[in-house]
């Protein structure tokens, strides 16, 4: 990702630093707080576990992963290092699973209203970088037309990386949050009928994350995440804006 907007490092340098700053801020925050929030939920519902081994925080370090945090910025898909928790110390163990797991995501999206806030008022104009690779030195001087343009840059990438992180995060498909939230709501009977995707979850993930790349862009992940998307950002941002997806 980051390599996409090494051009306008000599032509708009200051377009770069903010967005290197967003997307440093959007990251970290939407990675570390997403974490703490499952550990705080699950410390709050009489599991300690998390609390003991330290991930109780929101240090950035007691939930980076060298590998996985990092990718995020290099390929724009990655992970922070998973909150231990088990849910058989609380009371209802199935609930507890599936109010663990959802306020990770809900915690992104609350970020996202936080941020989206200015731009919902019109008080600066909504943008982001996910654009094609050849326009983005055109849209560098777009970026960099006022201070309020480069506001918008910052808080309009902080709330689309964090809509993208929360309804990634809610994707019915193990080892994600939408698999625990799920299993924690079917009937027993379906619960364990869909716990033995688990072993298949990952290699599905993969195999939409690379969907684009087989059918030339005919199907993918972004594809079934895209609706869900538009309607956030129409809720956060306020209608009117092109589609993302």
């Amino acid at each position: 990702m980051i390599l996409t907007y090494l051009p306008i490092i000599a032509e708009a340098p200051l377009a770069f630093l903010i967005l290197m700053a967003a997307f440093v801020f959007a990251i970290l925050e939407g990675l570390i707080f997403h974490e703490f929030c499952h550990a705080y939920v699950a410390d709050r519902l009489g599991d300690s576990t998390a609390r003991r081994m330290g991930r109780l925080t929101l240090d950035p370090r007691s939930h980076y992963d060298p590998i996985g945090t990092s990718l995020i910025f290099f390929v724009g898909f990655g992970w922070a290092k998973p909150v231990p928790v088990n849910p058989n110390n609380t009371r209802n163990p199935r609930q507890a699973m599936a109010l663990i797991a959802l306020a990770g995501p809900a915690s992104n999206l609350v970020v996202a209203g936080l941020v989206g806030i200015p731009i919902k008022l019109g008080w600066v104009p909504f943008w982001h970088p996910f654009v094609s690779a050849g326009s983005v030195s055109r849209w560098a001087e777009v970026w960099t037309q006022s201070p309020a343009d480069l506001a918008g840059l910052f808080l309009g990438t902080v709330l689309l990386l964090n809509i993208l992180l929360g309804v990634f995060n809610m994707l019915p498909i193990p080892p994600l949050d939408g698999s625990r939230v799920l299993t924690g709501i079917l009937p027993r009977d379906l619960a364990r009928e869909y716990a033995r995707l688990e072993p298949w979850g990952f290699g599905i993930l993969m195999l939409l994350i690379l969907a684009p790349f087989i059918t030339n862009g005919a199907f993918g992940l972004f594809m079934i995440m895209g609706p869900v998307i538009n309607f956030l950002l129409d809720l956060f941002a306020g209608p009117g804006f092109t589609p993302f997806f």
